[in-house]
């Protein structure tokens, strides 16, 4: 939809310039102007007598009913395949299931290991492009070969995880297709009748969530966060193909170089992977006192996390942020320590298996989540913990 001015209708009486609550339109020199910002609401056409404004819609485009399947986009880094990859598999599968359709895998790197496990996970078939310029995610490259197959191929749908890489170059695959893409989501269904893709995400800080569909366009596009859904047990006995594809380089160029790669030496398990996790958050008061959640997580070889308030304060790096600004998490033990429990952080951390959440305020949200909840202070009740486990 658009805003549409006809000036010779104007007569410059003002009064859409009263009936704006966002205070967007002047009259100059008589006649009626908008400034950008405008959230076509409707106010300004119904105060005007003459007609000299409308919102006129631009009538939808149809999606291409040809286009079938579900792509899942498997990250890797270093040779070595994310588990974010595994989790959209086993979603995808069911989803292709549902529209009675195959699963796609397409892995674009270099030297992969464990490709077949894509096929034991639930993938039909395996898309693979291994060129040495894949190696290191270049946005370039990695648009332009994923691009190039889904032109060739039309899938339907096409997902990709919602991690540093995928929120980058994934919505530039987007963008070039003129289709819709819903990021972050945190559930995928189908709408079986008109072969939509039902796709939820958190918005308005994680108080309501949201359902988008894109019926128009095609490929239907989402990212996923990480640990969102479950891997699948791996069938040994399933069949597939591995479709090995040649990079098409020509025409492409790479607009940034990697230089080096730096690991974050403070995240020494990732939490993505971790199955135990102890976080901490402003009940802690200051950085210094992170070493103690450090010796319990030493322990009991465990991450390190956070919520946001600890990171903002500086106490310790945004890599070990849970929530919904953060990293999503789902151990079999998350451990909770000096943080309140506020809606944010609870999306990223609210399905692990089982949660400890250790506050003085009896009535924090976070007990309204956790499995077994200790009031007391953490000071007291932490060192407690530590030396019964080192004893």
């Amino acid at each position: 939809m658009g805003m549409k001015l006809y000036p010779d209708e104007c007569t410059g009486c003002g009064s859409c310039v009263s009936a704006c609550p966002f205070g967007l339109i002047e009259i100059i020199e008589g006649k009626v102007h908008i400034k950008d910002g405008c959230t076509l609401c409707g106010a300004c056409v119904d105060a005007c007598a003459f007609n000299a404004i409308k919102i006129e819609k631009v009538e939808a485009g149809k999606a291409d009913a040809t286009s079938r399947g579900v792509w899942v986009f498997v990250e890797q880094r270093r040779g070595n395949l994310k588990n974010v990859g595994y989790e959209l598999l086993a979603r995808g599968r069911e989803l292709a299931d549902t529209l009675k359709t195959e699963l796609c895998a397409v892995c674009l790197g270099h030297n992969i290991a464990d490709i077949n496990s894509l096929i034991t996970h639930g993938a039909d078939k395996v898309y693979l492009v291994d060129s040495p310029e894949l190696a290191d995610n270049q946005e370039d490259y990695l648009t332009h070969g994923l691009l190039d197959l889904i032109k060739e191929h039309k899938p339907e749908i096409v997902l990709a995880g919602a991690t540093a890489l995928g929120r980058s170059f994934f919505p530039r695959v987007a963008s070039i297709l003129n289709t819709g893409l819903t990021a972050d989501c945190t559930g995928l269904d189908i709408d079986t009748e008109k072969r939509l893709l039902l796709q939820t995400r958190p918005t308005f800080g994680g108080n309501i969530m949201a359902t988008i569909l894109c019926p128009n366009k095609r490929p239907q596009m989402s990212t996923v966060r990480p640990r969102v859904f479950k891997k699948a047990t791996p069938d040994p006995n399933r069949k597939g193909q591995i479709i090995k594809v040649d990079f098409k380089k020509e025409g492409v160029t790479a607009r940034t170089k990697l230089l080096s790669f730096v690991e974050d030496i403070t995240e020494k398990i990732k939490l993505e992977d971790a199955d135990i996790i102890v976080s901490g958050g402003r009940g802690l008061g200051k950085a210094e006192n992170f070493k103690l959640l450090a010796e319990l997580a030493d322990c009991l070889g465990a991450a390190l996390g956070s919520s946001r308030a600890a990171v903002d304060e500086g106490w310790i790096p945004y890599s070990h942020q849970v929530g919904q600004t953060g990293k999503t998490v789902c151990p079999k033990l998350y451990i909770a320590c000096g943080i309140s429990g506020a809606i944010q952080h609870l999306a990223g951390m609210q399905t692990s298996d089982c949660i400890v959440a250790i506050n003085d305020n009896p009535d924090a949200p976070i007990f309204q989540v956790a499995h077994y909840g200790i009031v007391g202070d953490l000071f007291q009740v932490v060192p407690l913990i530590i030396k019964k486990l080192q004893g």
